[in-house]
């Protein structure tokens, strides 16, 4: 039982070694180790709190530029239906003044269409008188060369003429 016993209980001297062994890992550890361990969880602390600072700042710099794009497009929109209303405005004036343009342009060629279809129209009733008058002389000229080609039908004439003159 002496065997058991001695490894149930430990030796001073080993205690004193393996404390004396734990104390010196314990500082070399603390000096070389933990501290630039804890430094290095330390930044990663704090570059994390500052990664989340800036997702927070860009989250609400996305939130008012949405805001501001939303407010761009309703501008946009309103200026897009300004401006298709002013063309529209624009589009019908014209209309209006070119029908009105070409209401008056028609209406003065139809008038001077008519003065010349009204001085055509004398032209050729003038003319047409000046050739009636022509072809009843021309007609009276032949007549009376045949009646005045006898004596008894030009005595006859004269007479019917002088009857004529009387009572009228």
């Amino acid at each position: 039982m002496i065997i058991a016993s001695s490894l149930v209980t430990p030796d001073p001297g080993l205690i004193f070694w393996t404390t004396v062994v734990f104390l010196i890992l314990l500082v070399l550890l603390g000096k070389f180790a933990w501290k630039p361990i804890l430094g290095a969880v330390k930044a990663r602390e704090q570059s994390i709190d500052e990664a989340l600072k800036l997702a927070e700042e860009a989250r609400a710099e996305m939130a008012n530029l949405k805001s501001d794009h939303e407010k761009l497009v309703k501008e946009a929109k309103a200026e897009r239906d300004q401006i298709l209303k002013e063309a529209k405005e624009t589009r019908d004036k014209v209309v209006a003044e070119a029908q009105n343009a070409a209401k008056t342009e028609a209406a003065a060629i139809i008038a001077k269409a008519q003065e010349e279809i009204k001085r055509d129209q004398e032209q050729a009733f003038k003319q047409l008188k000046a050739e009636v008058a022509d072809m009843a002389v021309e007609a009276a000229t032949v007549i009376l060369k045949g009646q005045l080609a006898d004596k008894e039908k030009q005595q006859a004439l004269v007479n019917e003429y002088l009857k004529e003159a009387k009572f009228n």
